[in-house]
């Protein structure tokens, strides 16, 4: 991402009796690839607008740089390589880093370093544990024998992201007698991402955690930011917390024993970064795609590094989702109410998301909110991924309608949704919307 910027507008309402900025409800949430702009209808006097230059201090890249320019040339990295690339997401007191590389796992000084304490809870599953188990261990133990580390594995699906599964790992935790100086690790992709830091939240009110993420999915999206938590039978993810890691360690290896099916629902997640907020790199994996389906290591390292400072970027300005971060949930609406109501595990997450996004980029052009031709990219791009663009012909139109009314992102009985809205690389977040046509989306892509 280039370091130089453009200025961005941001419009807050302030509460007159209070010190504290506040976002109005019914905020309307621009997002360009060079800017961030805040919009409402009501801010009424108490409106102040302040020019910045784009945030950049969420962004700290060290070591191996690759540009958009730069196109994959093999298929692994250069020994030379191995020093990680960094992205810091910048909270305060609260800041951590990601690294990125490969062999990341042989180099223990990695993991050590952000231990507290002498006793570790490594949380996996039965698909990864056999892959890598014995190699975090030996990351955390490696000329450090003061460090006792424990493991619980769990079974490996969405299916599972539930409160029975996540008691498991605290039955571990309480019968380990483990304290609050211990520290939780979490190895696998984004489910036990997200239950082992809800578990890590939650456990003596809270204890520090590490996130190893294994699947594309994690690595560039459900490990950064902090968001945990668990499943109900009537919604995704409405049970959780706001809980950052100590760290995120994302080695390239892990890609290797990936299956193809789930390396493309990861890349759902890095085609959204493109069209929300940074069309460059929308335009950089239109023309290495095939080179991502391959797996070379290259156009993997620089996707995952470039999807991080997005998402890094987003969360360091607004790390609760009070407005600006959930437009990183475009066509997770959508796409939840398909996992919900086809039943969790059956699609992979970003295959629901894949087609959540069809379909919000089908609402914005039934706007008039975006042109045609970027219909039809997207549409290109995702089948190109090998993912899908319709949702399972179960679906109905009720179906969505009920499982949506419930989502995280419906305010006051109003659901917002995160559309397209101008040239690629902007979206809006936003409940002002013509009704009619969410209607003729729904209606053309499911049953009545």
């Amino acid at each position: 991402m280039a370091a130089s910027a453009h200025p961005s507008s941001l419009c807050f309402s302030l509460n007159p009796t209070s010190s504290k900025t506040s976002i109005s409800k019914s905020t309307n949430i621009f997002v360009g690839g060079s800017s961030v702009k805040l919009y409402s209808d009501n801010l009424g006097s108490n409106r102040i607008a302040v020019s910045v230059g784009r945030v950049r201090s969420a962004i700290h890249a060290s070591s191996t740089q690759l540009t958009p320019a730069e196109s994959p040339s093999s298929s692994k990295m250069t020994s030379s390589s191995r020093v990680p690339n960094i992205v810091d997401v910048n909270l305060g007191d609260r800041s951590y880093p990601i690294y990125i590389g490969p062999g990341l796992l042989d180099q223990p000084e990695l993991l050590q370093r952000h231990v507290h304490g002498k006793r570790v809870l490594v949380v996996t599953n039965t698909t990864v544990a056999p892959l890598y188990l014995d190699k975090v261990i030996n990351a955390l133990t490696k000329d450090n024998p003061n460090v006792s580390v424990e493991t619980v594995i769990l079974p490996d699906g969405e299916q599972y992201k539930d409160m029975d599964t996540l008691m498991k790992v605290f039955d571990k935790a309480i019968e380990s007698r483990l304290d609050r100086r211990s520290t939780f690790v979490a190895l696998g992709g984004g489910v036990i991402g997200d239950m082992c830091g809800f578990a890590a939240a939650s456990f003596l009110r809270g204890v520090n955690f590490i996130q190893i993420p294994t699947t594309v999915m994690a690595q560039v999206d459900s490990s950064v930011g902090g968001k945990t938590g668990i499943n109900h039978p009537l919604g995704k993810n409405l049970i959780g917390a706001f809980y950052q890691p100590q760290c995120v360690l994302v080695d390239t290896d892990t890609l290797d024993t990936l299956p193809d099916r789930e390396l493309a629902s990861g890349l759902a997640e890095v085609i959204k970064y493109g069209l929300i907020r940074d069309a460059e790199f929308f335009e950089w994996q239109e023309k290495n795609m095939d080179a991502l389906m391959a797996r070379d290591h290259v156009a993997f390292a620089y996707a995952i590094k470039r999807s991080c400072e997005n998402k890094a970027e987003v969360v360091s300005l607004d790390e609760k989702e009070g407005g600006l971060r959930a437009t990183l949930n475009l066509g997770h609406t959508f796409g939840h109410a398909i996992e919900t109501g086809f039943g969790y595990g059956h699609w992979l997450h970003g295959e629901a998301v894949a087609v959540g996004m069809v379909m919000a980029v089908d609402m914005s052009h039934r706007l008039g909110w975006i042109d045609e031709s970027l219909v039809g990219r997207v549409h290109n791009i995702l089948k190109k991924a090998k993912l899908p663009i319709a949702p399972p012909e179960s679906m109905t139109v009720e179906m969505f309608k009920s499982i949506m009314s419930v989502d995280k992102k419906v305010a006051d009985g109003v659901l917002r949704l995160i559309l397209l809205k101008g040239p690629l690389g902007n979206c809006v977040f936003t409940s002002d919307y013509d009704k009619k046509a969410l209607d003729e989306t729904l209606r053309a892509f499911s049953k009545s």
